[in-house]
């Protein structure tokens, strides 16, 4: 297969991956805030919240995050060298497969109506594959022209975005 099918292949499989991640997210804070509801509430949303997050989890997400990893496995062997960046990216992608492994752990203990997280702790973890999707685009897009320490400040800056956001959030709804 050409390398440009196998990359786009590769891309498409990496946007539905981070849609899973970023929704299958949204889902656990929904069903871990249907569990502070007054019945029957809470039994309909959550019997609900189930049944979404496991077929987003394995009919989504997981088959997803297979498939990018296969494509990016066969760019790799496509691949006539690796730069210092790829070897970057390929880091943080282990990193953002050890997210989605937590994203299972999660998932799994509030299948079985154990919530260990609150919401607001949920919607902390929510945003982390949004660190990781702008420093892989980043560091894929520009890769050797971007600086360092440069690219650490701007993640440092986005994660002082994303928490204020979620604080400011977090007092909107208490009022």
């Amino acid at each position: 297969m050409n390398f440009l099918y196998v990359k786009a292949l590769h891309i498409i499989f990496v946007v539905t991956w981070f849609s899973g991640m970023f929704y299958l997210c949204r889902l656990l804070i929904y069903n871990r805030e249907a569990n502070d509801k007054p019945e029957p509430d809470k039994t309909i949303l959550q019997q609900q919240y189930k049944i979404m997050i496991k077929r987003l989890l394995y009919g989504i997400t997981l088959p997803s995050a297979i498939l990018t990893l296969i494509f990016g496995i066969w760019i790799l062997i496509l691949y006539p060298s690796i730069p210092l960046w790829l070897y970057i990216k390929m880091g943080l992608v282990l990193l953002l497969f050890v997210y989605h492994f937590s994203l299972h752990v999660i998932s799994n203990q509030q299948l079985r109506n154990n919530f260990k997280y609150g919401s607001n702790q949920l919607r902390i973890w929510n945003e982390v594959p949004t660190i990781f999707l702008v420093a892989i685009v980043m560091l894929v897009v520009v890769k050797q022209e971007i600086s360092l320490w440069y690219g650490l400040l701007g993640l440092a800056a986005l994660i002082f975005v994303l928490m204020t956001a979620i604080k400011i959030y977090k007092r909107i709804r208490k009022a």
